[in-house]
C-alpha cells in the first residue's frame, strides 16, 4: 500500500475488530451516562443525597489505580516493540494486578452498600451506580484476563489491540468518576 492510499484506519494500532468493540463500548456507556444525567435532572436533591453514601476516596483511589494500570500497560507496548519480551510481560502482569486490585476496592464497595441495606432499587440513583459501575467492573475483569492472556502470548499486535482495550476501560472510569461520585 502506497501513502497516498493509506487511510486514517490503517494507522490504528491493533485490529480493527478490537476498535469496533471499543467505539460499540464506549456508546453504550455513554448512553448510560446521558440517561443517568437525564434522570438526575427529574430528582437533583435525591441524587445528591444518595451520592453523599458513596465512598468517594475509594473511587478515587480506583482512579489512581486504573490510571497507572494504564501506564503500565503502554510501557509493556513500548518495551515489546523493543524486545522487551520479559519487561513487558512484567508489565502486562503489573496492569492486571492493579486491575484484580481495582476489583477488589470496587467489590469491598459493593458489599459495604449492601451492609449498609444501600441495593440497587434503594433510590434510581443507586440503580444507576451499580449498573454503570457494576458493567465497567465486568469489563475490567474482561481486561484483566485479556492482559494476562497477551501477557503469555506476547506478539506486539495482541499487546496493542488489549492495552487499546485496557485505555478504554481507563477512559471509561474516568468519566464515570466525576459523574457519578463528584457531580452534584
Amino acid at each position: 500500500m502506497t501513502d497516498q492510499t493509506r487511510t486514517a484506519l490503517d494507522d490504528l494500532p491493533g485490529d480493527l475488530l478490537m476498535w469496533v468493540l471499543i467505539i460499540s463500548e464506549l456508546l453504550v456507556f455513554g448512553a448510560g451516562l446521558i440517561v443517568f444525567l437525564s434522570a438526575r435532572i427529574t430528582d437533583p436533591t435525591g441524587f445528591a443525597e444518595a451520592q453523599n453514601a458513596l465512598d468517594r476516596t475509594a473511587a478515587a483511589t480506583n482512579t489512581i489505580i486504573l490510571l497507572t494500570s494504564g501506564f503500565f500497560a503502554a510501557l509493556a507496548l513500548n518495551l515489546r516493540q523493543s524486545r522487551r519480551r520479559g519487561g513487558a510481560r512484567v508489565s502486562l502482569v503489573c496492569a492486571a494486578l492493579l486491575g484484580a486490585a481495582f476489583l477488589w476496592i470496587k467489590g469491598a464497595e459493593f458489599a459495604s452498600k449492601a451492609a449498609q441495606g444501600i441495593v440497587w432499587d434503594t433510590h434510581p440513583f443507586f440503580n444507576f451506580y451499580f449498573l454503570l459501575t457494576g458493567f465497567h467492573a465486568a469489563h475490567v475483569a474482561a481486561g484483566v484476563i485479556l492482559l494476562l492472556l497477551v501477557a503469555w502470548r506476547d506478539h506486539v499486535g495482541n499487546i496493542e489491540d488489549a492495552t487499546a482495550f485496557w485505555h478504554m476501560v481507563d477512559l471509561i472510569w474516568v468519566l464515570l468518576f466525576p459523574v457519578v461520585y463528584l457531580l452534584q
